[in-house]
């Protein structure tokens, strides 16, 4: 258990890091559009590679299935919740969140919501036995830098404090760090099928962010060049999934 908190803790750790980054030192729009494009290749990958393939080879191509329509469906849903709730607070004259508002928020949430069977995963494959995944550790740390450089950079624009901004995304990291545990705790008694519908769960609330939240940003903030550099980023992450 130990062991799984530990690898947990540094998956999550980047988290934390990306946050600070992001309030460190106002960033160009370009810069923060280009990380998010490199991460979301890396997200892109991880559903591919370390999500959707390997759920499949556990439990079979239902099971995931089940699961992308579960993770789908929870971040739609706690989108529009989150989204109404910050009209309203909204005390102003515009009754919508402001882009940068709703992006930094619709990227945090995408961070806790598949970071959470994300980290599972890591903690399920950890107690198999077969040592730590190289590969989905390398893509859960490097996706979530770009999600909290971005998120905090946009929450900070829309006049959120430093203070509030860095513990929102401590609390995300310890809940992601604890799925760590919880994943190598239940690993004796989950099924095949149950793992492939946590896997599938992730991979489906990464899609939605990424088409809703962080593709858009990037492509917007960073221009034509994202294209480019989310095959970068899907790139880097694929090679490093073969890595074991």
């Amino acid at each position: 258990m130990a062991e799984a908190l530990g690898w947990g803790a540094v998956a999550a750790s980047s988290l934390i890091v990306g946050a600070l980054l992001g309030l460190a030192r106002p960033w160009p729009e370009r810069v923060v559009g280009l990380v998010l494009a490199f991460g979301a290749g890396a997200l892109i990958s991880a559903v591919s590679f370390d999500l959707a393939e390997e759920g499949v080879q556990l439990g079979g191509g239902d099971s995931v299935a089940l699961g992308l329509a579960a993770g789908a469906l929870t971040y739609f849903l706690a989108d529009r919740a989150v989204d109404r709730l910050g009209r309203h607070r909204r005390t102003g004259s515009s009754s919508a969140r402001s882009p940068t508002e709703d992006g930094g928020t619709a990227l945090a949430l995408g961070a806790l919501l598949d970071g959470i069977p994300e980290q599972m995963v890591l903690g399920i494959g950890l107690a198999a036995g077969g040592g730590v995944s190289v590969g989905l550790l390398a893509a859960i740390f490097i996706s979530n830098l770009p999600e909290a450089i971005g998120s905090a950079t946009d929450m900070r624009a829309a006049g959120r404090s430093r203070a509030a901004i860095t513990c929102l995304w401590i609390i995300v990291a310890l809940i992601c760090t604890f799925a760590t545990g919880v994943g190598y705790g239940i690993a004796d008694g989950a099924s095949g099928e149950l793992q492939a519908a946590i896997n599938g769960f992730a991979a489906g609330t990464l899609l939605v962010m990424l088409i809703d939240s962080m593709i858009p940003e990037a492509a917007r903030q960073a221009g034509k060049v994202a294209g480019v550099i989310t095959v970068l980023g899907f790139a880097v992450a694929a090679g490093l999934s073969g890595v074991s």
